[in-house]
């Protein structure tokens, strides 16, 4: 059994606060485990409970044990204009893969994540920091005509930086959240041109990695691309080898390593290759994968435009397809898993995974226009 950190241990001790077992086990081997929700019920159950379960070293343990899961949305664009965000557990029974995360009004991008934090961009201009399990939420400041390029959170000091880009350029810069400061300047990326389009990026080794996409191309070409990668310590950026691969192509983490993956709508094949080596930047071909085009066109979808998304989560690679208000899983041998379908609203994946948190973070008091539990929450 994990020892449980000094100050929960002086906070359990060793009262049994549930008859029969003690109290560290109810704590650290059972309440721990829960996720969010039902962890917030069970402070209910007595007040040694809810005391055990509020401590900062208590909620740290149990974000680290929550699993991360994809976020996929559902978009509705009538009079009724919202997002929905929701977490996708291959590993659920059937009905209950797909579990509500928070509902938004109005339409709102994910730009960015990081522990259990996402950052939202509305209509594609104002930014804003949310926690959709505590349902807190506030605008940034100080960020108008920048980018945002990644999030993660400093090893030395624990704060929560946006790394970002000058629009129209190759400046970037780092803002912490909660600062009163105007972001500081890192670097250029050199190399780069104003017009590429950079993704999300994978977080692997404290550092932040895209395969970038540059406008104009064509989209089968296939070409010799670097990986960018933004050290999150010391703050510089450097680039690694990438295999030769379509110019559309989009990075991940897989396995504890780096993928990517690339899908071509002429052929609906989705190659996907992994990094075998990260000190020596040696990669290989590890699947390519036929999707089930005539099937999926059965659900109404006469054409190939779909949007495709791998994501690598408990070991299992994942194929997210989405087109209009359908998406499916397709298994990493071709064949259709599951369909999922709202009527009247636009689907998409997040390209993202979330780990829900209750961490407390005081950066969010500090930030003007600072709400929990009211709108822009539904």
């Amino acid at each position: 059994m994990e020892s449980p950190p000094a100050t929960m241990a002086s906070t359990a001790g060793a009262t049994h606060i549930h008859r029969g077992l003690p109290g560290e086990m109810v704590v650290w081997e059972i309440l721990v485990r829960l996720p969010p929700k039902p962890l917030l019920r069970c402070r209910a159950v007595c007040h040694a409970w809810r005391r055990a379960t509020s401590t900062r070293a208590f909620l740290q343990a149990h974000h680290a044990r929550q699993r991360s899961l994809p976020v996929v949305s559902w978009s509705r664009y009538d009079g009724h204009r919202y997002e929905d965000f929701l977490t996708f557990d291959h590993k659920a029974a059937a009905g209950t893969r797909l579990q509500p995360l928070v509902r938004l009004k109005d339409y709102f991008y994910p730009e960015a994540y990081c522990e259990g934090l996402l950052i939202l961009s509305k209509d594609g201009a104002s930014l804003s920091v949310c926690n959709p399990t505590t349902r807190q939420h506030a605008p940034l400041p100080q960020l108008s005509g920048l980018d945002v390029l990644g999030m993660y959170a400093h090893q030395s000091t624990g704060e929560y930086q946006l790394l970002l880009r000058r629009i129209y350029y190759t400046d970037c810069y780092v803002f912490t959240l909660g600062s009163d400061q105007p972001p500081r300047h890192v670097g250029v990326l050199e190399g780069v041109e104003a017009s590429a389009y950079f993704d999300k990026p994978t977080l692997l080794r404290r550092s932040l990695h895209w395969y970038i996409v540059h406008y104009p191309h064509q989209y089968h070409q296939a070409g010799q691309r670097d990986v960018i990668v933004f050290d999150t310590t010391s703050e510089t950026f450097r680039r690694m080898r990438a295999p030769v691969v379509l110019d559309k192509s989009y990075i991940f983490e897989m396995d504890g390593t780096l993928g990517i993956y690339s899908y071509n709508n002429t052929t609906q094949i989705v190659d996907i290759w992994v990094l075998r080596d990260y000190e020596s930047e040696v990669w290989g071909h590890k699947y390519s994968v036929e999707l089930p085009a005539e099937e999926i066109k059965r659900f109404g979808w006469p054409d190939y435009n779909w949007r495709v998304t791998v994501l690598s989560v408990d070991g299992d690679v994942l194929l997210l397809v989405t087109h209009g208000g359908w998406m499916f899983r397709v298994g990493i041998d071709g064949k259709l898993v599951d369909n999922f379908h709202r009527d009247g609203q636009h689907a998409s994946t997040c390209k993202l995974s979330l780990k829900q948190t209750l961490v407390p973070h005081t950066f969010f008091a500090t930030l003007e226009g600072y709400v929990v539990n009211t709108l822009p929450f539904l």
